[in-house]
């Protein structure tokens, strides 16, 4: 029996409906996505991924994604019982509690589980999990990245609606924007994966790694200090309560501590190996295999054994 009659799923990437539009569908009775872009083609993955209805909000030159924010609550205003499932992103939550204050409607964020309209999510950065039933008839839920199973699609065919954008009272002024340079991995895929953290001196020195990764067809990700303080590393990369959730059969850690904000996004992995020169790094704590050692040593062993 489903949970909702309807389940609304909203992205400006058409790359997130290939999680979130079959979750909805196994949630909800009705599936209905609703995308905010320029992309109208990719977005018509949507269908073939389970949705009924594909509504299209088309970008406009000078507003950004949150100035669509009455345009949508319009569209989901009346629904009455119903979800609303987001990325959990920045503009995602940004989102969500805009919609949420115009909806007078709950909003849950970092949502990794939803069962019998109990919402498990992510609590005191990481180191608890808390579950809610909320009260109100309208849910908006931002879902953190890699929680549900992913499918790829290319197009579908089906009903797609273009929305009247309803200008809002207060628009966010945008002033510049730039290309932000994309990654070509997707970690949340990755079978293997090898994560780098601050136990690397520089930069350059993640070659090491990378060559490990080469020898055992794995991706590099990383800890939150190595994407978003030193910046070596793409966003995309970093595994953590505010990065991606990854379930890898191998996750090998090399000069990664162990902070309880990286490990909650790989606690599904289903095997652990660490690499630290610290004995009591508490990374340890998590692992299934761990080598207590210099990294700059064991990653270039490990890559001639394994290569």
């Amino acid at each position: 029996m489903s949970e909702f009659p309807t389940v609304f799923v909203i992205a400006d990437s058409p790359e997130a409906f290939n999680e979130l539009v079959p979750a909805a569908a196994a949630l909800g009775a009705k599936t209905e996505a609703i995308y905010v872009g320029a992309d109208e083609a990719a977005a018509r993955r949507a269908l073939a991924l389970g949705a009924g209805r594909l509504h299209v909000s088309p970008a406009r030159t000078g507003q950004i994604f949150e100035d669509h924010a009455d345009t949508l609550a319009a569209l989901v205003k009346g629904s009455g019982a119903a979800l609303v499932l987001m990325r959990a992103d920045k503009r995602g939550r940004a989102m969500a509690a805009k919609l949420g204050v115009k909806l007078g409607a709950a909003v849950v964020n970092d949502v990794s589980s939803i069962e019998e309209g109990v919402f498990g999510h992510m609590a005191y950065g990481g180191l608890a999990q808390a579950r809610e039933k909320p009260g109100s008839p309208l849910v908006i839920a931002t879902v953190a990245p890699g929680t549900f199973k992913a499918v790829e699609m290319e197009s579908g065919d089906g009903a797609v609606e273009k929305l009247e954008f309803i200008e809002p009272k207060h628009p966010i002024r945008l002033r510049q924007s730039k290309a932000r340079q994309a990654s070509s991995a997707d970690i949340g895929k990755a079978k293997r994966l090898v994560g780098v953290g601050r136990g690397f001196s520089k930069k350059e020195d993640i070659s090491l790694a990378q060559k490990l990764a080469d020898a055992i067809g794995a991706e590099i990700a990383c800890s939150r200090p190595i994407a978003e303080g030193e910046q070596w590393l793409e966003r995309e990369r970093y595994i953590g309560v505010s990065g991606a959730m990854v379930k890898p059969d191998l996750y090998l850690a090399a000069g990664i501590s162990g902070q309880v904000q990286h490990m909650v996004g790989v606690k599904d992995a289903k095997t652990i190996v660490v690499i630290n020169k610290d004995k009591n790094a508490p990374i340890f704590r998590f692992a299934d295999y761990g080598i207590v050692g210099d990294l700059y040593k064991i990653l270039p062993a490990l890559a001639k054994a394994l290569g």
